[in-house]
């Protein structure tokens, strides 16, 4: 499929990079609050829309992981969205818990300023 005709087509055709991963930002269903980003290689992408909770490649770790498999904190899938050349992902989900392993709410939870880092409230 020509770059252009995958920019328009209906068909679902990820594009992985050549580690085998694609991109997924993880926004709050509710809110729109971005919430982490994250890698899916082809497993885990099969696994979160055949069970409706999000699953990840850990490149840290190298290995398949299921988010909140430890903590309970999921993150159960509202929508799947993929960007115009398919090589990025939104996953608009229902958080339980939550969504950085400090515990914050949001793995974004500081902004960065001219001295240095503030944490949000």
């Amino acid at each position: 499929m020509s770059a252009d005709a995958i920019d328009t087509t209906l068909e679902f055709r990820p594009r992985f990079d050549a580690a085998g991963l694609i991109t997924a930002v993880c926004v709050d269903a509710a809110g729109g609050d971005v919430l982490m980003v994250a890698h899916m290689n082809e497993d885990a992408l099969r696994l979160t829309r055949e069970t409706g909770f999000a699953y990840f490649w850990s490149r840290s770790r190298g290995k398949l992981w299921k988010k909140g498999e430890s903590s309970g904190h999921v993150l159960r899938i509202v929508e799947m969205l993929v960007d115009c050349d398919q090589d990025c992902l939104v996953l608009r989900v229902e958080p339980h818990g939550p969504a950085c392993h400090t515990n914050a709410r949001s793995c974004f939870f500081r902004r960065v300023t001219d001295d240095g880092l503030q944490r949000l409230a």
